[in-house]
């Protein structure tokens, strides 16, 4: 069993480009909302890369953001600011 890492330690070599999947209930400002929340802090991200998938039903939009990742702070901070924006239902 190997040691947990600590604070300093991270499984990926920064920088990187790290996939973001953001879902959320399907309505006009969604993917405007989470560009807007993304670009504070990844200010290089392009959202014209941004992939755009309905479910089935259409009720549901899941979102692929491919950002610049420069530090694990910077991943923390941006998946508890998505994470608690209540557009948005999960964040892998």
């Amino acid at each position: 069993m190997s040691a947990p890492l600590n604070e300093n330690e991270s499984l990926f070599t920064f920088p990187c480009m790290f996939p973001l999947k953001i879902m959320g209930l399907t309505q006009d400002n969604f993917a405007p909302t989470v560009t807007q929340i993304i670009r504070q802090y990844a200010p290089d991200f392009d959202p014209a890369t941004m992939e755009m998938r309905p479910s089935k039903t259409g009720k549901y939009l899941s979102l692929t953001c491919s950002i610049r990742a420069t530090s694990k702070n910077q991943l923390d901070d941006l998946y508890r600011v998505l994470s608690s924006h209540p557009l948005i239902k999960t964040v892998l």
